[in-house]
């Protein structure tokens, strides 16, 4: 693989503008945990090398997450994960492949029993920037450390 170009010399102003929108997550209060979590499955459902090696490595910034970062792909089965983050990773799965089935209403009944409204969205906004980065990365030909 090789980098098609530098997507960000190539268009400050769009760069800028996920830039906002990680801020906005960054100030909703959603756990940096769950939303690194997050980074990560929808990174491996979209196939995105860059994106996925560059947050398993900030998740294990923020503590021991190796069992986590290795066992993401299969949250059903492993106890590891909280009934919490189980119901962000689904939500995860289903707004990024979106045009399967949607977003199920026993899926959003679960998610909202951890979260209010306001909360919900951040998620959903956390889930579209993340899916918005991987496509960008994938369509530019970005690789883990094509920038060093």
């Amino acid at each position: 693989m090789s980098l098609r170009f530098n997507y960000r010399a190539a268009n400050e102003p769009a760069y800028q503008a996920m830039r906002a929108m990680e801020a906005h997550i960054s100030q909703s209060g959603v756990d940096k945990v769950l939303y690194e979590l997050i980074k990560i499955r929808v990174s491996q459902i979209n196939g995105c090398s860059f994106c996925l090696d560059m947050h398993a490595k900030d998740l294990m910034k923020l503590g021991d997450h190796a069992d986590r970062i290795l066992l993401i792909g299969l949250w059903r089965e492993v106890p590891i994960f909280t009934d919490k983050e189980k119901a962000v990773l689904e939500l995860a799965e289903h707004v990024t492949n979106i045009s399967q089935v949607g977003v199920p209403q026993p899926v959003y009944e679960n998610v909202r029993a951890y979260f209010d409204e306001k909360e919900y969205i951040d998620l959903i906004v956390s889930i579209n920037t993340i899916n918005s980065w991987n496509r960008i990365a994938i369509a530019t030909g970005m690789f883990p450390g094509c920038f060093s």
